[in-house]
């Protein structure tokens, strides 16, 4: 087929090699166009992350704060409660003791 082009060898040689150009074309690393905005849009990026980034960290605070009151109140709650129980025991010993006091007089008399 080759001899119906009429095509000579220094043809298909030359041929061979604007093939083996147009692929390393190809495969040719392309210069990047690089953005005039891009520093503008480089600070703006790290300024919202920076904001996301304090947002999250002052809700977490928060939780961790609010945890800690509710640990605190439960703590208060708790140190009542056996205050209470200290108290009433007291009291209960004592009218204990007091009655012990008054059957001892009762029999004397």
């Amino acid at each position: 087929m080759s001899h119906l082009k009429n095509t000579g060898f220094a043809d298909r040689i030359t041929a061979a090699a604007e093939a083996k150009k147009a692929m390393l074309a190809k495969m040719k690393v392309k210069p990047t166009v690089q953005d005039p905005n891009f520093e503008q849009r480089h600070a703006e990026r790290e300024a919202e992350l920076e904001r996301v980034r304090a947002e999250r960290a002052a809700i977490k605070e928060a939780a961790r704060q609010e945890i800690l009151a509710r640990e605190e109140a439960a703590l208060a709650e708790k140190r009542a409660e056996r205050k209470e129980r200290k108290a009433l025991t007291a009291a209960e010993q004592k009218a204990a003791r007091d009655a012990k006091y008054a059957a001892r007089k009762a029999r004397q008399k």
